[in-house]
């Protein structure tokens, strides 16, 4: 090791060390403070959609669990097959808007330019664009069984 090496911002430079620490420390606290506003503002998220011919409206909250379902007053003139199928598909659009909208908060506030960011989004993504989430998988999975 030469004498220069200290002096040139190296490994050995105190100063050097202190201000990359104290960049470092930057950057996870506002990693920190970015996903706290991430995870607060996921968890509030709900989204509300509504079919095209007034059979129902239904929301969903942050996790996609249906948390609110309205019968409008058509569906007492439609037979309950389907009805029961336009409620399903609207709570696949629910998840498809919900997808979106979490979507674009992580981007607002982690981001997408780290693999993190990306992996969150992605992740989010499939987990509520999963057509099995909606289809196949709660009312009508077994036809004519409640």
């Amino acid at each position: 090791m030469g004498a220069g090496f200290a002096n040139s911002g190296g490994l050995l430079d105190p100063d050097g060390a202190v201000e990359r620490l104290a960049a470092w420390k930057g950057r996870i606290d506002q990693l920190a403070a970015d996903t706290r506003a991430m995870s607060d503002r996921l968890q509030q998220l709900r989204v509300t959609a509504a079919d095209g011919n007034g059979l129902c409206e239904v929301t969903v909250d942050s996790t996609g669990a249906l948390c609110d379902l309205r019968l409008g007053p058509r569906s007492q003139r439609v037979a309950p097959d389907v009805v029961a199928r336009t409620v399903m598909n609207t709570i696949g659009e629910a998840k498809r808007q919900l997808a979106d909208r979490s979507q674009e908060i992580i981007a607002d506030t982690v981001g997408t330019d780290s693999a993190a960011g990306r992996a969150l989004a992605e992740r989010v993504g499939q987990r509520l664009r999963d057509p099995d989430a909606t289809e196949g998988g709660g009312i009508g999975h077994r036809p004519g069984r409640w």
